[in-house]
């Protein structure tokens, strides 16, 4: 399109260019404003809208309009894209071919370019703003905002560089656009970029199409299976490591799934190939990092998982966000453990971040435990973290379509705590059940924990309840999880008002039950062959070691072993009664039974 062409309007451009017949929500307001020469800061949610309120005033202002942005693949995205609707575009990136980059100057200095995308860093190096001295610029679009404020989750100091614009291009509008970002990150973005006295667009965040839901992670490899089953089409599951990712990916295509890993240690042709295939509308489960997702603009996204807990709301949002883009229904599914949270708040107190920003990063950990553990509307308790309130429950979360009834559980969690504080916060959960459960083990023996007064006070507890309990004291911050060593539960002094009976603690009364009314244990099956391969395997193992055979495995173990039919080391760790000495020990063993074995 040639700097020439005849100044339409913004509602033509929509129509004639886009195919639209009208903007949704603040988009003319936006459109028109930046036309007109206004800057702005531009806060809508992922799937809202938000490129258009450039690219429409790009197309009717005079001149070529930058845009930052932060990944290659987003702006190759957005090139190609407007491309097919007849738009002069082109990105500057590290990996072009020296002679595509000249092709690209060429045409920027010719004049016949109307949108350029670049990274933060290629704008400000090259002495590119200077050679941009020598044509008109439309305005300057900041995709992905909040990667300048250090409060932002994805901070990026490159886009510091961005600070420059005002003074090098004061009478050129500037217009950041992000999807996340709370009043603090809002705040420095304005600061940063010179847009005090400008308007802020604030569209609302909820994305109303998407069904949220978070559990416990308890039994992960089962509780994501039934999540599938519950879905179909393409989606993402979020992964806390690359190695997690990996893992992932490789036992869903076991399972028959079309799984792809995505993380930053790919080579970067396999990061390409992978991107690739999920871009070009693959019907596939993308098992990433986060190093996978920002500016994906793919609109049929099904579903969104996390196996583990997420930073902050803002990055959980921007996250599941990804999915449900075309306005059609969506799930996002939050798997969470107590050591995710407890690993969390030491790797912020390990950071060589300042007081202040860790502060602020414990601060929104919090807020994201909140969301997980909530008994109230889900979307309520997200949406409060954007400063946002809804007047009613959204009727679209688990909590709203299952609402949890609350007890008192006070009791429970005293004992849980003085069984660490009498064990010398030495232990894990694992053995601290023992204890309250009245199991005489090695290790009970070993140490005299059946002398202490908490030896069997919680056998009317069921062992999955203690694990509720241990979870929502970690996220209540009255344990907390020795994660350099071995797991230990270690009480803080804010169990003391606990312990005190100066507050109540209160559980979901799902979980909190009466043993007899909540064996989530499986009786020991009689007839089950599965059963009776692993007994005969115990036996012989017992009577190779010439100890008793219970001491291996119980019965009961056995029987949940046989009902859950592990396929890899990592399902076999989720049994109770299969710690890590007993997995290294039997687990190659146990699953050389189950494979030679048929169900």
């Amino acid at each position: 399109m040639p700097r020439d062409t005849a100044i339409r309007s913004p509602e033509e451009v929509l129509h004639e260019v886009f195919g639209h017949g009208g903007f949704r929500g603040r988009q003319a307001e936006v459109v028109h404003h930046v036309v007109a020469g206004g800057s702005g800061l531009v806060l809508m949610p992922t799937g809202g809208g938000k490129s258009l309120c450039f690219q429409v005033p790009a197309l009717c202002r005079p001149g070529l309009a930058i845009v930052v942005s932060p990944l290659i693949a987003l702006m190759e995205d957005q090139v190609a894209a407007l491309r097919q609707q007849g738009v002069a575009a082109a990105a500057l990136h590290s990996e072009l071919e020296e002679e595509e980059r000249r092709a690209v100057w060429r045409d920027i200095l010719s004049g016949q370019l109307k949108l350029l995308y670049v990274s933060p860093e290629r704008l400000s190096m090259e002495g590119m703003l200077e050679r941009m001295g020598s044509r008109s610029v439309a305005l300057f679009a900041i995709d992905e905002a909040h990667c300048i404020s250090q409060w932002g989750h994805h901070f990026r100091p490159e886009y510091r560089a961005l600070t420059l614009l005002h003074g090098q291009f004061p009478e050129v509008p500037r217009v950041a656009l992000t999807a996340t970002a709370d009043g603090r990150t809002v705040e420095d973005i304005r600061r940063l970029l010179d847009l005090q006295d400008a308007p802020v667009f604030r569209s609302s965040f909820d994305r109303p199409n998407i069904h949220l839901a978070a559990a416990p992670r308890e039994s992960e490899r089962q509780q994501l299976r039934a999540f599938l089953r519950r879905v179909d089409g393409t989606g993402i599951i979020y992964c806390g490591t690359r190695n997690k990712a990996e893992a992932t990916a490789e036992w869903l295509r076991s399972d028959g799934h079309e799984a792809l890993a995505f993380h930053a240690g790919m080579d970067t042709a396999a990061k390409r190939e992978a991107h690739r295939r999920f871009a070009r509308g693959e019907q596939v489960i993308m098992c990433a990092t986060i190093a996978f997702g920002m500016g994906i603009d793919r609109p049929d996204v099904r579903f969104v998982a996390h196996l583990a807990l997420p930073q902050g709301p803002e990055g959980w949002y921007q996250e599941i966000g990804r999915a449900g883009r075309d306005g059609l229904p969506a799930k996002a599914l939050l798997l969470y453990g107590a050591g995710d949270i407890a690993l969390s708040r030491h790797r912020i107190a390990e950071s060589p971040a300042g007081q202040e920003q860790k502060r602020i990063e414990r601060a929104r950990l919090d807020a994201m435990v909140a969301i997980a553990e909530s008994a109230t509307c889900r979307r309520r308790t997200l949406l409060r973290c954007f400063g946002e309130d809804l007047e009613k429950d959204c009727g679209a979360c688990d909590v709203c379509t299952n609402p949890p009834r609350l007890v008192d559980a006070t009791v429970a969690a005293q004992k849980l705590i003085s069984a660490a504080v009498r064990t010398g916060s030495r232990f894990g959960l694992g053995h601290l059940v023992d204890v309250l459960r009245g199991r005489m083990t090695d290790k009970v023996a070993q140490f005299g924990h059946d002398r202490l007064p908490t030896f069997g006070k919680g056998k009317e507890v069921a062992e999955g309840t203690w694990k509720d309990i241990a979870r929502q004291l970690v996220a209540e911050g009255a344990l907390d999880v020795a994660v350099e060593n071995f797991g230990e539960l270690v009480p803080t002094e804010s169990a003391r008002p606990l312990l005190r009976g100066e507050r109540a603690f209160m559980l979901r009364e799902s979980s909190f039950q009466p043993r007899a009314a909540r064996e989530d244990r499986v009786a020991p099956p009689s007839d089950d062959p599965v059963f009776g391969a692993l007994r005969e395997w115990r036996r012989e193992e017992a009577r190779k070691q010439q100890v008793p055979a219970y001491v291996i495995f119980h019965d009961q173990t056995l029987a949940e072993i046989a009902s859950r039919h592990p396929r890899s080391l990592d399902d076999l760790r989720d049994v109770p009664g299969v710690g890590e000495s007993k997995l290294n020990r039997y687990g190659a063993a146990v699953l050389s039974v189950l494979e030679s074995t048929p169900a």
